[in-house]
């Protein structure tokens, strides 16, 4: 047998025949097997990821209203003139802002002292049990950590307050602070126990980090001379600057964009400080009475477009610099 059958025989490609010329595919036939399989998750993204996107865009110059009867006008931007010179849409993001400042350095700082402090632990087993521990709250429902949280923060019968009053003296019946209720405290409180929920949940970020830099350049640096601060700003943080990117980019716009926490503790009252853009647009498509789903995606659409702003700042902010 010679060379050319055996390879023939075998599977290989036989040698080209004068004047032959092989036909190229073009590289959606040749994947087409991969496009098979991704066939689903793109169905799946396009029909509740992007279509829902164009979907609002359409409702948004248009006056409609989901259980009328009547089809739907184009009236173009009168949804976004309304929207744009309503006070109420500035105070609202406003609110929401506010509220993102005072959450997002609690999702980055704290987070990050404690997984530099559970890095250090040498025991394997037992900084596995401290990340377990990190990681119950974040594995609570939702439900319940309102629950939780609003009996904490309760006037009269919450540990918080019987903590300052009975316990501390530091207040009394009269003077307690009143943590929710559409106070000044609300979003500062609400703040809070957002940072608790997502104590252990951003520190595994920060875990995960801290185990891909090498150990030795932190040790090189310690025997160089160098301070822990100086190990930390020069070496750490550098590093991790890609994780705090991510947290920030993604935190920021949960926190620019909640809305249950809102409803449980504050409401519809457009004078409470929780009363954001979210409460707003879902007010005014919901809860008015008027049915505006029109209005209510034109809120939509301005309270994304200056969260996308924010967020290309951010972006350019925490970009790794090496």
């Amino acid at each position: 047998m010679n060379q050319s059958v055996a390879q023939t025989s075998f599977g290989s490609t036989p040698p080209a025949r004068p004047g032959y010329v092989r036909r190229r595919t073009s590289p959606l036939l040749e994947n087409l097997g991969a496009w098979l399989f991704l066939l689903p998750a793109v169905v799946f993204f396009v029909w509740y990821q992007v279509y829902p996107i164009f979907r609002v865009v359409w409702i948004s110059f248009t006056d409609y209203q989901f259980l009328s009867n009547k089809p739907a006008n184009w009236i173009w931007f009168a949804n976004y003139a309304d929207v744009l010179s309503d006070p109420l849409m500035w105070s609202s993001l406003w609110r929401a802002l506010y509220f993102t400042i005072l959450f997002l350095p609690g999702t980055i700082i704290f987070p990050l002292l404690l997984a530099i402090l559970i890095d250090k632990v040498q025991s394997g087993r037992l900084a596995t049990v401290y990340r377990v521990i990190l990681l119950i709250p974040a594995v609570i429902p939702s439900t319940l950590v309102f629950v939780l949280w609003k009996w904490m923060y309760n006037y009269q019968v919450g540990p918080i307050n019987h903590l300052l009053v009975d316990t501390l003296g530091i207040f009394d019946l009269q003077t307690a602070p009143q943590w929710l209720g559409g106070t000044p405290l609300t979003l500062p409180s609400i703040a809070i126990m957002e940072v608790w929920w997502g104590l252990g949940y951003h520190a595994i970020f920060f875990l995960a980090g801290l185990a891909s830099i090498p150990k030795d350049l932190p040790e090189a640096a310690r025997i160089d001379g160098a301070s822990e601060w100086q190990v930390f700003w020069h070496i750490t943080r550098p590093r991790l600057a890609p994780i705090m990117m991510i947290l920030v980019v993604l935190r920021f716009g949960s926190a620019m964009a909640v809305i249950d926490e809102y409803l449980i503790f504050g409401g519809f009252n457009r004078a409470s400080p929780t009363y954001t853009w979210t409460i707003y647009m879902y007010d005014e498509a919901f809860k008015t009475g008027m049915w505006r789903q029109g209005l209510g995606a034109a809120i939509g659409m301005v309270g994304a477009v200056a969260m996308m702003l924010v967020v290309l700042v951010l972006l350019r902010v925490f970009r790794p610099k090496d």
